[in-house]
């Protein structure tokens, strides 16, 4: 019931290394973990670090390979998925990137590479719907974001949740269904002024 898929932006701003941990793993607590390929729900993760974090990783362990601009990792995440780093110049700036790229599919270190340039070359600052309720998950503590169990009606166990504040009391509510005020109140303040893209 996890199951997610497309190549998506999953943080705003820049990791710190403590955050690019917390974001290798935004999934961790995951009902049923290990009993299954849990690919497609990493697959197409990306988000942007720091220099000192990718070099960080470049060294930490002998690369898998290195292709111009990218490394991968030797060391898979889960089935054929591992980390791939980026170092990309957008804009007249270099900027660094981690996604998570499923190597049994052909072409999916550079078709991901492309996407992170197409998001970041946009003119005018937007988030999507979509890149909004990543964030909030990305950004939200453990302790206050989980899986729907047994209170939830079956179609929805297994989908993630997160804690709200509502009419004076605090509500486990699905991050999918949350409102537009609820969205605007969990997002960091230099967040909220972004607009909706017309289409994306």
């Amino acid at each position: 019931m996890i199951l997610q898929s497309s190549i998506r932006k999953v943080y705003f701003g820049v990791a710190d290394r403590r955050q690019m941990y917390r974001l290798f793993d935004r999934h961790a607590a995951r009902p049923n973990r290990w009993q299954g390929d849990d690919s497609a729900l990493f697959a197409g993760e990306w988000f942007e670090l720091g220099r000192a974090e990718h070099d960080h990783m470049l060294e930490l362990l002998p690369p898998l390979w290195m292709r111009g601009e990218m490394f991968a990792l030797g060391e898979f995440l889960t089935g054929s998925v591992t980390s791939v780093f980026y170092t990309l110049r957008i804009d007249g700036r270099t900027r660094h990137f981690h996604a998570y790229c499923d190597l049994a599919q052909a072409g999916s270190p550079v078709e991901t590479r492309d996407a992170i340039v197409e998001r970041e070359s946009r003119p005018v600052e937007a988030m999507t719907h979509a890149e909004r309720l990543e964030h909030i998950w990305s950004a939200t503590h453990d302790a206050y974001r989980g899986y729907a169990g047994e209170r939830f009606p079956a179609l929805h166990r297994g989908k993630r949740t997160v804690l709200v504040y509502c009419a004076g009391r605090t509500e486990l509510k699905l991050l999918q269904d949350l409102t537009d005020e609820e969205i605007a109140a969990k997002l960091p303040v230099h967040l909220r002024h972004l607009t909706l893209p017309a289409a994306a």
